[in-house]
Formats: structure tokens, sequence, C-alpha cells
């Protein structure tokens, strides 16, 4: 799977602790990833209300 341009980078900065969730779910909506990178990174649905 080819992932978007800013993919390794917000999930550096989350995996480091740079990043919170809120940040890693703003980063889809601007565009940065896909609903689909921020479950690969978080480990929950994008549309979660657990969140």
């Amino acid at each position: 799977m080819k992932h978007s341009k800013n993919y390794n980078k917000v999930k550096d900065y989350y995996d480091k602790g740079y990043w919170s969730i809120e940040k890693v779910y703003n980063a889809v909506v601007k565009g940065w990833i896909t609903p689909e990178e921020y479950k690969e990174i978080t480990g929950y649905d994008y549309d979660d209300p657990e969140e």
C-alpha cells in the first residue's frame, strides 16, 4: 500500500509523543493522511466516538 506524502511524518510525531491523537485526527481533516492511515497509526477507526 502506498502511503500519503505526510504519513511517515505524522506517524513518527505520534509514535514519539509529539502529537496527540487529536493532532493525528486533524491531519485527516486537513488531507495530510487518509482515514485508513489514521487507523494504522492510532489503532482507532477515524469515526470512532471513543476518542
